[in-house]
């Protein structure tokens, strides 16, 4: 038996109900307003320079790329990309293409292209709600490729200079969920939570 998605209350029978369900569940944050107030206070840091890409930082991400990813809407692969990289001419092409997006500040609409695949939950006895599924996004693999060299060198920085709260843990390299369970446990056992509880309990009695 198929099951329609569901949308406030209307079944999705044309294919273009389903399109625009399926597109404000993802989007919904889309609309949201944000208040940007807060970096006001954040204290001004001292600005440093942006070093030129390495070769050895695109070998160092691409490496960690996993081969059997599915091909980018480019067509091309992490496999692939390893492959080209053995030209020494190929490597100095990227690396030269990566900084000058950095050096002119432009993102070229090529890497902002995505193909968007939604594929259902596991383990689900129906699958009548937009919330049931999620969408994969396959970005075109250079611009991804240039992301992640950006997103390791900004972490590296942010790191050293102590941007972040040591109680952030995910996202970041060398933590894991062991720390994660460290940190709980530390809580736990110092009677904060237990405190915390009691704190509640009494207000809401009062």
């Amino acid at each position: 038996m198929v099951e329609a998605i569901q949308y406030k209350e209307h079944l999705c029978i044309k294919l273009k109900d389903l399109w625009n369900t399926l597109y404000n569940s993802f989007n919904s944050a889309q609309v949201r307003e944000i208040n940007l107030c807060f970096l006001n206070k954040i204290p001004d840091k001292t600005t440093t320079m942006w070093n030129l890409f390495s070769k050895k930082e695109l070998i160092d991400v691409i490496e960690k790329c996993n081969n059997s990813s599915v091909p980018s809407p480019d067509k091309l692969t992490w496999s692939y990309l390893k492959s080209i990289i053995r030209s020494e001419d190929c490597i100095c092409k990227f690396i030269n293409i990566a900084n000058t997006c950095i050096n002119l500040g432009h993102w070229p609409s090529h890497f902002k292209t995505s193909t968007t695949v939604v594929i259902s939950k596991p383990n689900k006895a129906m699958f009548d709600f937009p919330k049931l599924y999620h969408p994969i996004v396959l970005l075109n693999i250079i611009g991804k490729l240039f992301k992640k060299m950006i997103g390791e060198r900004l972490q590296f920085h942010i790191i050293s200079n102590n941007f972040i709260h040591p109680s952030q843990l995910g996202g970041l390299k060398q933590r894991s969920t062991m720390d994660m369970e460290v940190a709980l446990t530390h809580i736990v056992r110092s009677g904060w939570v237990k405190n915390l509880f009691m704190s509640t309990l009494a207000f809401n009695i009062a």
